[in-house]
């Protein structure tokens, strides 16, 4: 169970990580595309550069957590290979208990 604990822990961690890399890229893109809409020859190209700048780094960021997520997934079919019978009764357990939830909405 602490294995499980550990691998939900790493998991949030890289979604939080992978939300707020998100969120900075668009505002800095909205800001120098705020920016850009006065500048033209020299000033433009100067945009143009840090536009792309920020671009790769952000497809780093992508990349790394990819690979720190790559573990966690790893863990995930692991744990689901050597028990099947345990994910498939899980699994069922979850929806029946969101059938029951959703039967009782109607």
């Amino acid at each position: 169970m602490a294995r499980k604990t550990a691998t939900q822990t790493d998991s949030d961690q890289i979604k939080d990580q992978v939300f707020s890399e998100l969120q900075s890229l668009i505002d800095e893109s909205e800001r120098l595309l705020e920016q850009s809409a006065t500048l033209v020859g020299e000033e433009a190209d100067t945009l143009r550069a840090q536009i792309s700048l920020k671009l790769r780094q952000a497809r780093e960021a992508a990349g790394s957590v990819r690979d720190r997520a790559q573990p966690v997934v790893d863990a995930t079919q692991d744990y689901i290979g050597g028990h099947p019978w345990q994910t498939v009764a899980v699994s069922a357990g979850f929806g029946l208990v969101i059938g029951l939830l959703l039967g009782r909405r109607q």
